[in-house]
């Protein structure tokens, strides 16, 4: 399949476009490298620089490459930013989005997988969460995905756009090659490890939530497996498969949500990345975050009924243990 990858050089994007080249696609990588890094980009990809809100240049791009598929990982992901400049949010998001869509319908593809997130549910009315629950955000951020996600459903009824919607927490670890770069670092397993290394202290954010230690609780993801996954969606979205709708319009997303099915706490989280470097790392508490809820947990069956999706890599153990891996071998991360 010849898949154009938005947001490639980035953390998820890399370790994506890596299973995909990896299992035989021809693989075009779009990013304006604002976030991402040319060093991310596996070798065996084409890496286009570039804006997928500029719906003249990514409809060039999709005719050049002949693209058949979409896998739309690009975002800006910082759910504090997001309370603090939604309109950044809502413009590149939002506006950009919809640009992208835009480009895809006016040439014909019309096959995506949305690498979404499971902010949209917002305050979870129970544990873990399905795919039916309301989609209520409560942070910018989320509001973006959730627009994003009902535009790509109407764009499924009017034009015949298939898709998989993935909602997903927390993406950690790193595969052998690619992993976690971000500048500055804001999630908290990389965070932990870094700190472990400069011999820092990190900042755990609320200790006062109804939780049984006090701190958020969120569900973990491997970052293979949620590659993994995005290469199952895709396959779905082959104009034959039933599950993304009939073979004419109107289709109707597949949203499946991904996880563990069980959640850890920020202080379970501190405790293993300790277990893993050997040493304690200094934390302090500090202030609850705007937007964050006290517990994510998805509910991974839909994945597994309709993709044949399941976490390989659950434990937090396999997760932080790739991801201290990846730091020893690239100590200064990706050079811009």
């Amino acid at each position: 399949m010849r898949i154009l990858v938005t947001g490639g050089a980035g953390y998820i994007g890399s370790v994506s476009v890596e299973a995909l080249v990896v299992a035989g696609h021809e693989v075009t990588v779009l990013d304006d490298l604002s976030t991402g890094y040319r060093g991310a980009v596996s070798p065996a990809a084409r890496l286009e620089v570039g804006s997928y809100g500029d719906t003249a240049a990514v409809a060039a791009l999709l005719e050049r490459y002949r693209i058949e598929a979409v896998l739309h990982c690009a975002a800006k992901s910082i759910v504090g930013e997001s309370m603090t400049d939604p309109a950044k949010y809502f413009r590149e998001n939002v506006a950009g989005g919809i640009a992208l869509l835009e480009a895809m319908r006016t040439t014909g593809v019309l096959r995506i997988v949305f690498s979404s997130t499971a902010a949209t549910y917002g305050m979870p009315e129970r544990t873990p969460i399905v795919e039916t629950d309301p989609i209520r955000p409560i942070n910018a951020y989320g509001e973006t995905k959730r627009c994003v996600e009902g535009a790509i459903r109407w764009y499924g009824h009017g034009y015949g756009l298939r898709s998989v919607i993935l909602r997903y927490f927390n993406a950690a670890g790193a595969s052998a090659t690619y992993g976690e770069g971000h500048n500055p670092e804001t999630h908290l397993i990389p965070c932990l490890l870094q700190a472990a290394t400069a011999g820092r202290e990190v900042t755990l954010f609320g200790d006062d939530y109804s939780t049984p230690d006090g701190t958020c609780i969120r569900d973990y993801i491997h970052v293979v497996d949620l590659a993994r996954a995005h290469m199952l969606a895709l396959e779905a979205t082959d104009p034959g498969d039933t599950r993304t709708g009939p073979t004419s319009a109107p289709c109707e997303p597949l949203i499946c949500n991904l996880g563990s099915g069980s959640g850890f706490s920020n202080r379970q989280v501190v405790a293993a990345a300790e277990a893993v470097v050997g040493r304690p790392i200094t934390v302090k508490m500090g202030p609850r975050r705007p937007g964050d809820p006290p517990i994510l947990v998805a509910s991974p069956q839909m994945a597994h009924e309709k993709l044949g999706w399941n976490a390989s890599r659950g434990t937090l153990e396999q997760i932080i243990g790739s991801a201290w891996a990846w730091q020893g071998a690239h100590p200064a991360g990706y050079a811009k």
